[in-house]
Parts: C-alpha cells; structure tokens; sequence
C-alpha cells in the first residue's frame, strides 16, 4: 500500500492492478523474482522492473522527491523505514506461527512490550523533528509507510493513540492530506 501511497502523494498517474492469489500464476512470469508487489516503468524504449516493496518505495520517493531534503535526511528515513519493517517482521513471524501457545504467548510480548518500545520511540522522533512528521523537512515516504502501519493495526489504533500524541497528529496530518484523503475514499477493500 506504500507504493500506492506515494503515487497519490506525489500526484503522479499509475495503473493499479490487483489480482487474487488464484490469478497470481498469470503474472508471476513477470515478476523479477517472481514475487509481488513489482513495477513496470516504461521510458521510451527502456523498461524498468523492480519487485520488493521497500525497492520500489525508495525508488519512487526519490523520484518525486519523497526522500528527504538531503542524503543525511534520507539515511535517516531509511533507518526510520527499516525500523517499521522490523516491526511488521516480527508482527508477521507471529502470525505465520502454528503452535496456539507460542503464538498467544508472542502476541502478547508483542502488544506489552515490543509495540509501545519502537511507538514510544517514534512518538518521540516526531517531537524532535519539529514538523510534525518523522523528518525535519515534512512529509516523507517512510510517513506514509508508517501511517499505512497504522492503518493496518485497525482497532488498536485508537488505543495507540491515546498514549501517543505525536503519532495521532501525524497520523491525521496524513490523513487529511488532500490527495490522500481522497485515494482513502475511493481505495478498493483488498488484502494487499
């Protein structure tokens, strides 16, 4: 959903195709690893492909100039970004594990202790970078990936937010981004 979001953010035209795991096998061909998400750039002559979400998300941010204001304020991004998919890695070892016990076990870890660890210290970054958004300069890509985070946790969001306000303001500046706001209204309901 990153990638979505920063075609939305940038204003930038994209065709968004979605397809179900039965018709996978269709476009798997086509994938560069044989994995999804990819993108299909054509320049001319030239094409370009690439697969993996975070690839193709930092692709695009320094394209349409998502990235940060410099090469140390994109380092920064980066760490920001690859700390969220640490998150989701660990959110997703727990849902892919077959043992009931360890899974209630670890889900619980993850809800007391890991979760609020890396939110208490996002929730701090927004303070220090005086924006409102995770870089000093404004709104990001790794803002986006982090709100779509947000979004995927649902019905714990509210919770989240109650103990995180630099979180909640930057969830709703986001949020009510005029280009988002309007994508959130017509995004179709998929899994992915």
């Amino acid at each position: 959903e990153v990638i979505r979001l920063i075609f939305e953010t940038a204003g930038k035209p994209y065709e968004d195709i979605r397809f179900s795991f039965e018709k996978w096998p269709e476009y798997k061909p086509t994938a560069p690893f044989g994995t999804a998400p990819f993108l299909q750039v054509t320049n001319g002559s030239e094409t370009l492909w690439l697969s993996e979400s975070a690839s193709i998300a930092r692709y695009l941010a320094r394209k349409f100039k998502l990235a940060g204001k410099s090469d140390e304020e994109s380092a920064i991004v980066d760490m920001y970004a690859d700390q969220i998919t640490d998150l989701m890695d660990q959110i997703a070892k727990i849902f892919r594990e077959k043992d009931e016990n360890k899974k209630k076990e670890d889900q619980q870890k993850l809800d007391n202790e890991i979760i609020p660890k890396y939110l208490e210290r996002f929730d701090q970054r927004i303070a220090q970078s005086r924006s409102g958004y995770l870089a000093p300069s404004g709104l990001t890509w790794v803002d986006l990936y982090f709100f779509n985070f947000l979004d995927i946790q649902g019905n714990k969001t509210e919770a989240i937010f109650d103990k995180f306000a630099n979180i909640k303001q930057l969830d709703q500046k986001v949020r009510s981004n005029p280009k988002i706001a309007a994508y959130l209204k017509r995004r179709p309901v998929t899994p992915f």
